[in-house]
């Protein structure tokens, strides 16, 4: 794990106590999060301030997110191998 307390802040905002949606999000900062723009990672920061119940009907795909740059990163962490 980084010491980078940032990225010890937001491994914190990403736990959900859902395990699935703590998968999604740990992947996602794992193998992403280090190489993103700027840009990309505000919309991810916005992404954690969704609540939960949205955040898992969108990635299970029961609803679409109704924000088109959500929706895009939705869907690329959902395409990240296991």
């Amino acid at each position: 794990m980084s010491d980078d307390p940032e990225l010890k802040r937001i491994r914190w905002r990403c736990r959900r106590g859902m395990r699935e949606l703590d998968q999604l999000f740990d992947r996602y900062l794992a193998r992403c999060w280090a190489t993103e723009s700027e840009p990309q990672r505000v919309v991810f920061l916005r992404l954690l301030d969704c609540e939960d119940d949205k955040l898992w009907r969108w990635f299970m795909g029961y609803e679409h997110c109704p924000d088109a740059e959500l929706a895009a990163l939705v869907e690329r962490i959902r395409q990240l191998p296991a």
